[in-house]
């Protein structure tokens, strides 16, 4: 498939602000400013794409408006730190990038632009599913660890069972991601069949169905 724009993939790698290197306290005044930094970044990134055309124009737009979204989402996680911000990071990033993808999608025609489709959705979903795994693990392990700290010198026991029942929900987590990754490089994988007709379509359809339903 296409390979992402050099633009493309910087909004992958990360966009504007670094919440490791925000993760010292802010004031409101600080977080005011940024706000306003935000934004005017915005405007002027988003005044450049008039000089463009077409598409191209389009692109632009979708990479302006998805490094407002992450900045947002950066913003607010270093201004209030928790794993759920942190998490909102990620999906803002994986909305960004799969809107700008299907932007650049838009360059093709027919069956190759619908796999191209299909695929920037397959990796937007694992990268949601990744966020959620890596969420629900930090947070089980918190959770457990703060009552493993209460039951030392009461019970070890407990201790051993509250991280035990982390485990459990980080075993969970990752299987249902695998699930809906499963479920989404099934759908590239038939729409790429699209391309063939007859006996071959139906042959390449079965075959997918039986790779990718296997657990």
């Amino acid at each position: 498939m296409i390979k992402l724009r050099a633009h493309a993939l910087a909004l992958m790698i990360g966009l504007v602000f670094s919440v490791g290197a925000m993760a010292q306290a802010m004031t409101k005044l600080q977080h005011k400013s940024a706000q306003a930094d935000i934004s005017a970044d915005y405007k002027v990134a988003k005044a450049a794409c008039s000089s463009l055309v077409g598409n191209a124009q389009d692109v632009c737009q979708a990479q302006a408006r998805g490094k407002q979204q992450v900045a947002t989402a950066q913003l607010k996680a270093a201004y209030t730190p928790s794993e759920t911000a942190s998490y909102q990071v990620r999906l803002a990033r994986a909305d960004a990038n799969l809107a700008l993808a299907v932007e650049e999608c838009d360059d093709l025609v027919g069956n190759v632009k619908d796999v191209c489709v299909k695929e920037a959705k397959a990796r937007a979903i694992t990268a949601k599913v990744n966020a959620k795994v890596h969420m629900k693990t930090a947070m089980a392990h918190d959770a457990a660890y703060e009552k493993a700290s209460k039951a030392q010198g009461v019970a070890d026991t407990k201790a051993s069972q509250a991280l035990a029942k982390a485990d459990e929900i980080s075993a969970v987590a990752r299987n249902d991601a695998a699930t809906e990754m499963r479920v989404a490089a099934l759908a590239v994988a038939k729409e790429k069949c699209d391309a063939l007709a007859g006996d071959a379509k139906g042959n390449c359809i079965k075959d997918a169905t039986a790779r990718f339903n296997k657990p």
